[in-house]
């Protein structure tokens, strides 16, 4: 069986186009997220569904239906790269045990250092993200601002949560 995940990033590879997801839903649907670093515009999904479609009849993926897209504003955050990338951007963390009650966290998204762990044996730990950690800079109260810090490894689901104005007036 082939990765299908790895498949699409080879794939998309030569466009510069990052991929961000493969899913597939319901009735033969395959779905495929792509980020690009000057956004995704509709000429990157077309020239990825076309190359997709290729990709895939060749390799014999089963599918009814290719939706090629972007990750839109909330875009998912999964890996070390992405979390360098969006650093100072506003995020929404939930982490998977809660800090002082708490899972959700929502704030700015900040690198604080390299963690150097040991193993059992001794010898330096390293998990599979790396010892990157990373931290929410949020207000808790009016004028109290917190920050709590995570691994990779402790992190349950990530995203971008920037703040959309659609009436026009700052805030």
């Amino acid at each position: 069986m082939v990765d299908l995940f790895q498949l699409t990033r080879d794939a998309l590879a030569m466009f510069d186009l990052e991929l961000v997801d493969v899913e597939r839903a319901p009735m033969g649907l395959l779905r495929v997220t792509i980020d690009h670093p000057d956004g995704v515009r509709i000429e990157h999904c077309e020239q990825a569904s076309k190359q997709l479609s290729r990709v895939y009849e060749v390799e014999n993926i089963d599918y009814r239906r290719l939706e090629v897209g972007s990750p839109g504003v909330d875009r998912p955050l999964r890996t070390l790269s992405d979390f360098r990338r969006f650093t100072g951007e506003r995020v929404e963390i939930r982490v998977r045990e809660p800090v002082d009650g708490q899972k959700v966290f929502v704030g700015q998204l900040v690198e604080t250092s390299e963690r150097a762990g040991t193993d059992d044996s001794g010898q330096p730990a390293r998990s599979p993200q790396g010892d990157a950690r990373f931290s929410v800079e949020f207000e808790a109260k009016k004028g109290v601002v917190r920050q709590v810090s995570f691994s990779l490894d402790e992190v349950e689901r990530a995203k971008l949560s920037p703040l959309l104005d659609f009436k026009g007036k700052k805030r």
